[in-house]
């Protein structure tokens, strides 16, 4: 009677190779890597957000026909690290002189700002957009619509409709400030009214330059209205 022995053992045959080319972990090495993919991009989004671009919603039509409700506009952060602002930019500020109860807290603050920085812009009004008019230490006056400046004409091409024909000013603009308007002059509560003016507007005032967060200079949504800001 013969016994099995180790020797009489046979080798299993080898497996077929994979002649498809991926890497047989490649798919679970996606999964570990996808989340440091996301936390490289929210990353830079926030980079991009503090220090480059952002992106602002339009919620009024107080910037019509340059802009419209719903649009969204890219601003550079840099635009004034160097350079002063210039008569006729459009800027975005924050407001100097928020209602009672906009802020909404700190919680609220963070979530904004990380939702601005991944490109979820905030739809309330702490953050505005107007044109620069008259500059630190300019002499502006409203006289039946018409603007001036140092006692000259101020040419406005952008002016598309009907225009506030009430008179306001002299005024010269304090140091560290800009008067701005609304391009929109019959439905715009900007630097023509005064914080605590009576009334359904919410003045603004002379804007400090300290508020200014950039300059708006192109139109990225919708895709009709794409283009640069003038």
């Amino acid at each position: 009677m013969s016994s099995r022995t180790g020797s009489d053992e046979r080798t299993p045959p080898a497996a077929d190779p994979d002649l498809s080319g991926r890497d047989p972990g490649s798919g679970r090495g996606l999964l570990r890597t996808l989340p440091g993919v996301i936390l490289l991009a929210l990353v830079l989004a926030i980079f991009i957000k503090t220090f480059l671009l952002q992106a602002f919603f339009i919620p009024s039509g107080s910037m019509l026909s340059a802009l419209h409700v719903g649009d969204r506009v890219l601003v550079n952060r840099l635009a004034y690290r160097f350079d002063d602002v210039e008569r006729l930019d459009v800027i975005v500020f924050s407001d100097p002189n928020p209602p009672p109860g906009e802020n909404g807290g700190m919680i609220r603050g963070v979530l904004r700002w990380l939702g601005e920085g991944v490109g979820v812009p905030d739809r309330t009004n702490e953050d505005l957009i107007k044109r620069v008019i008259a500059l630190p230490g300019e002499t502006w006056e409203i006289r039946e619509g018409q603007v001036y400046v140092n006692g000259s004409k101020l040419i406005e091409p952008y002016l598309a409709g009907p225009t506030d024909e009430r008179n306001f000013g002299p005024e010269t603009v304090p140091a560290g400030t800009v008067f701005v308007l609304g391009d929109n002059r019959l439905d715009s509560c900007d630097s023509r009214f005064a914080p605590d003016d009576a009334g359904d507007c919410h003045g603004l005032g002379y804007v400090p330059v300290d508020n200014v967060i950039g300059q708006a200079f192109a139109i990225v949504w919708p895709p009709r209205d794409t283009g640069w800001l003038r």
